[in-house]
């Protein structure tokens, strides 16, 4: 095939150099000239480009991965058409993918397996709460950045759960080293098929090698329909029961023992990370990081001087006398989590100490499932610009009174304003409080009135009438380009 390697699409993004192939499409780490940032650009083959359902299935990997927002996906930034032959811009992550980095290693530490293995989960959670299955997950389909955090890409054969599909009934698609059962023999794939693959995933990572091995791809996607899966145990005797119980779970053959959703696999995943950490005295590599980000019931099973790391300097500081009155008040700040770190300092306002888990999402007229990216909402208070909380996806706008996000400032205060920084101004919401999360929105107070963001921070005056309120809620009416997302939040009193 004749190097495309120098070519300017469409006049803007530049090949400079081929990283990837695939059946239907080559990857070329690129150059964006108008905004002079490297992309990472996905390219269809010429031989395929007049074939209607292959570019139909293109433009459909670049719809369904253009809903996702989420830290742990890999975003598309344009999609476009140069010379009749699509192409799907997206960011591009400099590293490694989870393939190469488990060739490598060989097996990776367990508690940074299962530090990978929850990112990745929420990628998938994010994707299924968009309606989109990735029917793909593989280790070749993860990066691992610069900074060591896993990215899920490739959503090439994704299928919007409630679209009938584009491909033959019966036809399997997918990498067979990690494909479900019931995606080989060709039956209705759902959220819970992404669930097995990434259990397969994670026993790679655990073990350094796929669980099955055969003559052909055919015999490979058999033995997942018909045999057991290896003891992971067996492979790695360190591996602990509670580990080696979820994955047993997510590769359950019968749809009916496996899990039933993603999000009950991440609930199994960070507990199983407290226990492992709690075990081995201390996190490496991506757990370290993971392990402030899981849930306050994870959390406590941490051991107390993991939890709270600070309370042994705290001990010998309080027997020092006048200057351990500073150090605890500094201490107690740490305790409480994000507190004010990067807070702005506007003239007679103080920023109110927040802690880690004091974000929650709200979509009380949400039907199923009343809940906004819960995986998300953490990002809103985690003082970290490069994350954020969003809500689901509305392409014809919002078809409900609003949803939101709302802090709790436990024990409660009488805040004066309300600050939000977003990466995506443009949507409109007003400031709503309470002494109690109410089941609708009637049962909060209207603290400032609801207007459009403008800018990327944003700050509204609360009239409080003067109550210490407990929860502060930003209740979103209007969203743009389908979103509201929100970085962080910050109180003033």
């Amino acid at each position: 095939m004749q190097t495309l390697v120098g070519t300017l699409l469409n006049g803007r993004y530049r090949l400079d150099a081929q990283i990837g192939a695939g059946g239907m499409s080559t990857v070329y780490r690129a150059f964006d000239t108008t905004l002079e940032r490297p992309v990472a650009i996905k390219l269809l083959h010429r031989e395929i480009a007049d074939d209607g359902s292959q570019i139909e299935r293109f433009r459909r990997e670049a719809r369904a991965v253009a809903q996702l927002s989420h830290p742990h996906i890999v975003t598309v930034i344009d999609a476009g058409e140069d010379d009749s032959r699509p192409y799907i811009v997206f960011e591009h992550v400099e590293g490694e993918t989870l393939k190469t980095r488990i060739k490598r290693m060989g097996r990776l530490p367990i508690d940074e397996a299962v530090a990978y293995a929850i990112e990745i989960a929420r990628a998938l959670e994010c994707a299924h709460q968009n309606q989109i299955v990735h029917r793909d997950v593989k280790p070749q389909n993860v990066l691992i950045d610069a900074e060591g955090r896993a990215k899920v890409t490739d959503f090439g054969i994704a299928r919007s759960l409630d679209q009938e599909g584009l491909t033959a009934d019966g036809r399997v698609l997918g990498t067979t080293d990690y494909v479900s059962p019931e995606q080989a023999l060709g039956h209705p794939v759902t959220g819970q098929s992404d669930v097995y693959s990434l259990g397969i995933v994670l026993w790679e990572m655990l073990t350094g090698e796929v669980p099955f091995k055969g003559e052909n791809q055919v015999a490979v996607a058999m033995k997942h329909v018909r045999e057991a899966l290896p003891d992971v145990q067996a492979r790695r005797p360190e591996v602990s029961s509670s580990l080696a119980a979820v994955i047993d779970r997510a590769t359950a053959k019968h749809l009916e023992r496996r899990y039933a959703s993603v999000h009950e696999l991440i609930a199994d995943l960070e507990d199983v990370l407290a226990l492992e950490t709690a075990r081995a005295g201390g996190s490496t590599g991506e757990a370290t990081s993971v392990i402030r980000t899981i849930s306050p019931r994870a959390r406590r099973r941490l051991p107390f001087r993991m939890r709270h790391p600070g309370w042994l300097a705290l001990i010998g500081l309080v027997a020092v006398g006048a200057a351990a009155a500073v150090i605890v008040a500094a201490s107690r700040q740490t305790h409480s989590g994000t507190g004010t770190v990067g807070a702005a300092k506007p003239p007679g306002l103080t920023a109110v100490s927040l802690k880690q888990d004091a974000a929650t999402d709200y979509d009380p007229y949400g039907t199923p499932t009343p809940s906004e990216h819960p995986s998300e909402r953490n990002f809103a208070v985690d003082r970290d610009m490069s994350t954020f909380w969003s809500t689901e996806t509305y392409r014809g706008g919002l078809d409900k009174p609003g949803v939101g996000i709302y802090v709790d400032a436990n024990p409660g205060v009488t805040a004066r304003a309300l600050e939000v920084r977003t990466p995506d101004p443009g949507w409109t919401a007003g400031i709503y409080a309470a002494d109690q999360p109410s089941k609708d929105i009637t049962g909060w107070k209207l603290v400032s009135p609801a207007r459009t963001v403008t800018e990327n921070v944003q700050r509204y005056q609360l009239d409080t009438g003067g109550h210490a309120y407990r929860y502060y809620l930003v209740w979103i009416t209007k969203v743009v380009a389908g979103q509201a997302k929100v970085a962080e939040i910050y109180l003033f009193k």
